[in-house]
C-alpha cells in the first residue's frame, strides 16, 4: 500500500535526511521525499498498521530534522 503525505521541509538536503530516516522505520518498504513538491510517498506492507508506522516515521524524521512537518 502506498500513501502520499504533505510535508514542510526547508531544503533538499533535509528532505534527503528525512527520506533516509523514514526508510529505516520498521514497516516501511520504501519512502521518497520530494523537496520540490513538498510531498512524502511511503510504501507499506499490505497488512501494516499505517497509523502506528507513520507515528514512528514522524519521530525518526524529527530526530534528523527537528523543524520538519509531516501532515498525517
Amino acid at each position: 500500500m502506498k500513501k502520499t503525505y504533505k510535508i514542510e521541509v526547508d531544503c533538499a538536503n533535509c528532505a534527503l535526511k528525512m527520506e533516509e530516516a523514514a526508510k529505516k522505520v520498521e514497516g516501511v518498504q520504501d519512502a521518497t521525499v520530494s523537496f520540490m513538491t513538498q510531498k512524502m510517498k511511503v510504501e507499506f506492507a499490505d497488512d501494516a498498521d499505517v497509523d502506528a508506522i507513520m507515528q514512528n516515521v514522524v519521530k525518526a524524521c524529527k530526530r534528523v530534522e527537528d523543524d520538519c512537518e509531516i501532515y498525517l
